[in-house]
Formats: structure tokens, sequence, C-alpha cells
């Protein structure tokens, strides 16, 4: 099966005044195609930092990362750039949608960014928020949608594209018990109908418990949960 993500001995450190701060310490971890992964671990142990890595927003790092068995370490910032807008999709425990665009110009604008024609993009983004339960929202900014309605477009957005690995940060973190619950269902109902992969970080253990596997990030290092 094809690897989604490839992380080899990464290393990410960090300097406070005159001290060092080693968050990552030779972390491996592979994804295939697929695969839904849990990221575990207390507040401040690095999984965002990972997360970031992994979604090539921190080239900071030692060792070596693929995606979709490209490897980018070497790439210029041009191509990281094309290959977060091309193979990877990002959902966050705060939504983080454009408050000035409705919930369906929000998802069809980052389709159009991946080169997607104005038309199919707008149709596409439609179909994905009405199987997501938006149908009668679609025109609504975001100030006029619930959390879980705000969420469900920003999954929307995420896998729009088909990415090759979705990275998610407390998905559900910032959602009542019961709303988290239903959102949870879609994000894996939508994952799963899409064969993608995805390294979900969450204090959640219903989430968790709900993936293929889980691993643990405690003192720098990842450990099978």
């Amino acid at each position: 099966m094809t690897s989604a993500l490839s992380l080899k001995n990464i290393n990410r450190s960090f300097v406070q005044g005159h001290k060092k701060i080693d968050v990552l310490k030779g972390i491996n971890l592979e994804v295939k195609q697929g695969e839904l992964v849990a990221l575990l671990g207390s507040s401040g142990s690095g999984k965002s930092t990972l997360l970031q890595i992994a979604g090539l927003l921190d080239s900071e790092f030692k060792g070596s990362l693929e995606i979709g068995g490209a490897a980018v370490e070497a790439k210029s910032d041009d191509m990281r750039s094309a290959l977060r807008r091309e193979k990877l999709g990002f959902i966050y425990q705060f939504h983080h949608l454009l408050p000035d665009f409705s919930a369906l110009e929000n998802v069809a604008m980052g389709l159009r960014v991946a080169g997607v024609g104005a038309k199919e993009a707008s149709k596409k983004a439609e179909e994905l928020l009405a199987r997501l339960g938006l149908a009668e929202r679609l025109d609504h900014l975001p100030s006029k949608l619930s959390g879980g309605e705000q969420q469900r477009v920003a999954i929307a957005r995420a896998v729009a594209t088909d990415p090759v690995l979705l990275l998610a940060d407390e998905p559900t973190g910032n959602l009542d018990e019961e709303t988290a619950d239903r959102v949870l269902t879609l994000l894996l109902e939508t994952v799963r109908e899409r064969g993608l992969a995805a390294v979900i970080a969450t204090h959640d253990k219903k989430l968790a418990e709900k993936l293929d596997r889980k691993v643990y990030l405690h003192d720098g290092m990842l450990t099978p949960a």
C-alpha cells in the first residue's frame, strides 16, 4: 500500500533565551494510504509541532519527510506551497473560515486556488456541503453558522481537493460533546469514503478509539499507544 506520510528521524529544537529545548527526538512515523492515525499526548508534548512539520509549515527540522512518496525537505518554498495545496488538507480546533465569504465560497475558494474552474469548484463545494448536512446553509456567512456548522464547512474545505493526507489538530476540541460526536461521525465518514490518510491530534478518547491506530507523543518520542 502506498505511503501517504513518511517521517524518518525527525528532530526539532527551539531556543528560549540561552536554553535549547528538544521538542521532537528522532520521530519515525509512516501512515499508509487510507489509514487513520490518532496522535495522542499531553498539552505541550509537541503534537502541533509534529503536525506543522508534516504539513510543510515548519522547515526548521532535521530528518527526512515524504508526502505521497515525494521527498520534500529540500524543495523550494514555492514547491512546498504547491504540495500543501495539492496533497494536504488541514482542519484546526478553530475553523479559520474567511468571515466575509459564505460557506459555499469558503469551500470553493480552496478548489479555485488548486486550479479548479469556477463553475466546477462551486458545484463540487455545493455537493460536499450538502453531504455534510449544510444544503440549506450554503449562502450563510460563518457568523451566521453554529460552531458545529462552521467546523463542518472546515471539513468540507479540507477534503474538497482530495488530498493525499489530512492533518487535523483537535478538530472537535472547541465543540460541546453532542456536537463533537455529530461532527466526528461526519468527519470519519467523509474521510473513509474518500480513502484519505489522516493524522488527527486529539485528547478525545472516543475519537481516538474510532481510528485505525494510536500513537503517543511523550518527552519528544513517539510510541504505540
